[in-house]
């Protein structure tokens, strides 16, 4: 089993050093992040005994059940599904270095108070929802900027980024016009300047779109498919939050 988990690793990074290659981009500005959701710790432990140690969770609860089989391998842990207020608390206990998934204020102020009590910060990527369905959770995004300006004013979140689920579709371009659409609002952010804002990550694609990521300027890819196998569902039953 740690052989192909290992085979798969090498074949994604395969991949991501092609598209780069194509895109005329450094392979070191894209992070391969493996999307662990439903996959058991164990399968997980192969990964990170092969030295892919850049993991996430969509549920606090499965955090919360592997965070014991895999706390003594090193690794990092982000977090990147929707979260809900009342998780926090939770979420926190974890070693999560990253929240991807911060869409509105409610949450910001939540995790700044448990932070601030807790005497901690954490970096947070804010989630735009690029595709505008309904399924998806997200800030449009016509108020990304008034809220990274809003989340910019607590000193425990660090915002280093922005992060999307592209459209589930066949077609490439209409894919495409997601991740353009993510790296214009980056674009945007910096030219403002915001204190307490950077813009270097930009999280967006998975198994079957990363290329199309990649040439838009993805720097994060959440891939788990393509490593751990099909789940037993599409990617789009796991990402629509409201199941």
């Amino acid at each position: 089993m740690k052989e192909q988990i290992f085979k798969n690793i090498q074949s994604v990074l395969e991949q991501i050093n092609n598209a780069c290659k194509q895109s005329n981009r450094n392979p070191n500005e894209v992070k391969l992040l493996l999307a662990t959701k439903t996959v058991p710790a164990e399968r997980i432990k192969k990964a990170l005994q092969v030295g892919h140690t850049l993991i996430a969770e969509n549920k606090v609860q499965e955090l919360k059940e592997k965070y014991e089989p895999l706390k003594e391998i090193l690794h990092t842990n982000h977090f990147i599904g929707h979260l809900q207020t009342n998780k926090i608390k939770d979420l926190l206990r974890y070693n999560v270095s990253c929240i991807q998934s911060l869409d509105r204020l409610d949450l910001a102020e939540k995790l700044h108070q448990r932070l601030q009590y807790e005497n901690k910060t954490i970096e947070v990527l804010i989630q735009v929802n690029t595709s505008f369905e309904e399924s998806k959770f997200g800030v449009q995004p016509d108020n990304v900027i008034e809220l990274v300006k809003q989340v910019a004013q607590f000193e425990t979140l660090k915002i280093k980024g922005l992060m999307t689920i592209g459209l589930f579709s066949a077609e490439t371009e209409k894919v495409r016009e997601c991740f353009k659409l993510l790296k214009n609002i980056q674009q945007q952010i910096i030219a403002l300047n915001i204190p307490n804002v950077e813009m270097q990550e930009l999280s967006m694609g998975m198994s079957g779109d990363m290329e199309t990521a990649i040439a838009e300027g993805a720097t994060i890819i959440r891939v788990g498919t393509a490593i751990f196998g099909q789940r037993i569902h599409s990617d789009s039953y796991y990402w629509n939050e409201n199941k």
